[in-house]
């Protein structure tokens, strides 16, 4: 594993920075403020050539007042009945950019085109979106997974999800990662099923891998996140405060998790779709202008780097 990785966010940049030539990132709705901002950033930074697709005057209009109009992009002006997002992915498609990012649309707007099988994005089986986090208090970035796409994800899609975990993980210099499966509790009872799905993931991991990782669960949050609080509790884990990854039991948990941590403790973060043949930057609209720049970095390494699950 790489050790420097797991302190901050300064290791994914450096990478970013190294590339060989900077990636083409088609931003779907670009009048956002922090997203451009963190986009000419990452520009700045020598890994992102912004293409910016939305309603021209909206765009512009923000460009002047964020005082941003006289750098160097692609602005492709569509009506307001194009929908920005299937645009910027024919884009892509047609070899015309490397990174979609989500901009000013809902996220259930952005997503459709994505999923729409007509459009060929699917890498495998199916697409998730992980989170990437420096929780205050904690030395690793944490990745959480899934918060965005799978409402109430079954057994079997929670396996999809440590995959895709572990492969973004990979591409970010994390070999063998330690993955947590999150539960309320760490006992398996019937009457909390996700408990005992945890375990059945688990304990199938053991027999046959489903990945490059170690597998942990059911566990809760704070043994996830807290020697001490493991050896409060006399739980025998040598990986409490050490896992690199969380994968959350249903969407609602995942997002209240890191919304919580984001707006409360001002964890950073960047945020990336993973089982598409495109990275794809997804963070929200009132995220920070850093928070988007990192979510480019991300996704500037993993355009240029391929990974071996």
């Amino acid at each position: 594993m790489n050790e420097e990785f797991s302190h901050d966010f300064d290791t994914i940049v450096e990478q970013a920075k190294a590339i060989r030539k900077p990636v083409r990132v088609v931003i779907a709705g670009a009048d956002v403020e922090n997203i451009l901002k963190g986009a000419f950033d990452a520009q700045e930074a020598g890994f992102v050539t912004p293409i910016l697709v939305g309603n021209r005057k909206r765009i512009t209009e923000m460009l002047e007042r964020l005082d941003l109009q006289d750098r160097s992009y692609d602005l492709q002006p569509v009506a307001d009945d194009v929908n920005v997002v299937q645009y910027s992915i024919e884009m892509i498609l047609a070899g015309k950019a490397d990174v979609l990012m989500r901009g000013n649309t809902q996220t259930r707007d952005f997503l459709m085109p994505i999923l729409n099988k007509g459009n060929h994005l699917l890498y495998k089986n199916i697409m998730t979106h992980v989170v990437m986090l420096k929780i205050p208090g904690c030395e690793k970035i944490t990745a959480i997974s899934d918060a965005t796409i799978l409402v109430k994800p079954s057994v079997e899609k929670r396996k999809e999800v440590i995959k895709n975990m572990v492969r973004a993980l990979r591409m970010l210099g994390v070999d063998h990662p330690k993955i947590a499966l999150l539960s309320l509790v760490e006992q398996p009872s019937f009457h909390m099923r996700d408990t005992v799905e945890a375990q059945t993931i688990v304990m199938q991991h053991e027999e046959e891998p489903l990945a490059d990782c170690t597998l942990v669960g059911p566990i809760p949050y704070d043994l996830i996140v807290s020697k001490e609080a493991a050896r409060l509790k006399n739980y025998d884990c040598p990986y409490c405060g050490e896992f690199d990854g969380i994968v959350v039991p249903n969407l609602m948990a995942g997002n209240l998790m890191i919304k919580t941590l984001q707006m409360n403790s001002t964890a950073n973060s960047c945020g990336i779709i993973m089982g598409a043949k495109i990275p794809i930057a997804i963070t929200s609209r009132s995220d920070s202008q850093e928070q988007a720049f990192l979510s480019l970095a991300a996704c500037a390494i993993m355009a240029q780097r391929e990974v071996k699950e």
